[in-house]
């Protein structure tokens, strides 16, 4: 069995390919297959939640790179982005794991949240596509969370003091 622990670097070449739904992504302890059939063990920090194009390092140098496997999802579209904006905070207000896109909201297959999607005004469709949620305003990924990072983008840190 192949042991993984760690991460790859970014310019690591990929050997082998582990596909999982988001469920499994999200379990940093974890005995599965790669897609070659091979049986590998997944022991990640605790909290860690594996994306598609992640690159993890087996402890016998092989790189295998993880791909997200299509599931069941809900995708709920508008054009209207306050419209998108209102159902995302609902969404969230209800801790639900949410991928955003443009005029886009994808979750996880749930028919009380659809009807209240619908409710809302938006179309919304039941499919099968990879699901790739926001991690969350802190909960960061340490291979996609770096100072390089927010350089590139030209994300800025702004701290006022004082009152208003």
């Amino acid at each position: 069995m192949l042991l993984i622990e760690t991460f790859a670097p970014a310019d690591a070449v990929p050997a082998e390919t582990l596909t999982l739904t988001f469920e499994l992504r999200a379990k940093c302890r974890l005995r599965t297959r790669l897609d070659s059939g091979e049986e590998v063990g997944l022991f990640l920090p605790r909290g860690t939640i594996l994306r598609g194009g992640d690159l993890l390092a087996g402890k016998d140098g092989r790189v295998v790179v993880v791909r997200p496997t299509p599931e069941r999802v809900i995708e709920a579209r508008s054009a209207d982005a306050l419209l998108i904006a209102r159902a995302a905070y609902h969404l969230g207000n209800r801790h639900v794991a949410v991928e955003v896109q443009p005029r886009l909201l994808r979750l996880a297959a749930d028919h009380v949240l659809a009807q209240m999607l619908v409710g809302l005004g938006l179309d919304v469709r039941e499919t099968q596509a990879p699901f790739e949620p926001e991690a969350g305003a802190y909960g960061g990924h340490p291979a996609h969370h770096t100072h390089a990072h927010a350089e590139e983008t030209g994300a800025k840190l702004h701290l006022f003091a004082g009152g208003a």
